[in-house]
């Protein structure tokens, strides 16, 4: 029987890549996201005999519980990993930013990892060997100027994976994140709250790199079959992990050496 792997945010970007990845090794995919069309795209990219597909909100506890039980039922009670990719990334100064935005971030970023954590653990628990993998970000290591809620939930994913990690060890569950930077997503099409800014033009401006999606999906494999908790891909994520780690100050240092 093949493996499984349920992937949220699997209409785009990060989890399009995932998924073809995935089947491209042999798995059945569970593909969720509010979009529809993506959803149907990313089917037909890796076959429709690879794919399950269902439109899902991630922040409705009860939609995720029909999704899976769904998803299971087509992959034979399997679930050997649950991908929590689904995010947005709206951003901007704090008091520029709506309560309605902040709210989104977090029900999305936050909220919706943990209620498929909620949700995926019974089934994780029935397949030997499974993994629950998150979608973190750099954000989870250092928040900047501009970050604030995206940075709480993403601090939030990396709390949560820790400590399930130590929690579900007893249940034969790796739990992961991975900690990209930037990627050439739809997400950066979105405008910097209080600017005229895109975050991709924001991203640009500072001269920093974009990380291919596939190499985060590669991530992701790497992840479920490594021994790391929290995988950081590509060459921003990395140096920032350093310095967090080595020289944590040399950070606001820089940043403030970039402004004059």
């Amino acid at each position: 029987m093949r493996k499984a792997i349920f992937i949220t945010g699997g209409g785009s970007g990060i989890g399009r890549a995932t998924a073809e990845l995935f089947a491209k090794r042999g798995w059945f995919v569970g593909l969720a996201d509010v979009n529809e069309a993506g959803l149907a795209e990313t089917a037909r990219l890796i076959g429709a005999d690879n794919a399950f597909t269902v439109r899902m909100d991630v922040r409705d506890r009860e939609e995720w519980r029909d999704a899976l039980e769904h998803f299971t039922q087509a992959s034979g009670g399997r679930l050997d990993l649950l991908f929590n990719n689904a995010g947005i990334g709206s951003g901007g100064p704090f008091e520029a930013m709506s309560q309605a935005d902040k709210d989104r971030v977090l029900d999305v970023n936050l909220r919706g990892v943990i209620y498929g954590a909620e949700a995926g653990l019974p089934l994780l628990k029935a397949t030997p060997g499974s993994a629950l993998v998150n979608t973190c970000s750099a954000a989870g290591l250092w928040a900047g100027p501009g970050m604030s809620i995206y940075a709480v939930t993403k601090f939030g994913v990396r709390a949560l994976t820790d400590s399930l990690n130590e929690e579900w060890a007893e249940h034969g569950i790796k739990v992961r994140s991975i900690m990209p930077s930037f990627i050439d997503t739809p997400l950066l099409t979105q405008t910097v709250s209080g600017t005229n800014q895109s975050f991709r033009e924001r991203v640009q401006a500072q001269g920093l790199e974009f990380t291919p999606v596939e190499t985060v999906a590669q991530a992701v494999w790497d992840a479920v079959y490594g021994k790391k908790t929290h995988v950081v891909v590509g060459k921003t994520a990395r140096r920032l992990a350093f310095i967090m780690r080595w020289a944590p100050g040399m950070v606001r240092l820089l940043r403030k050496s970039e402004e004059k």
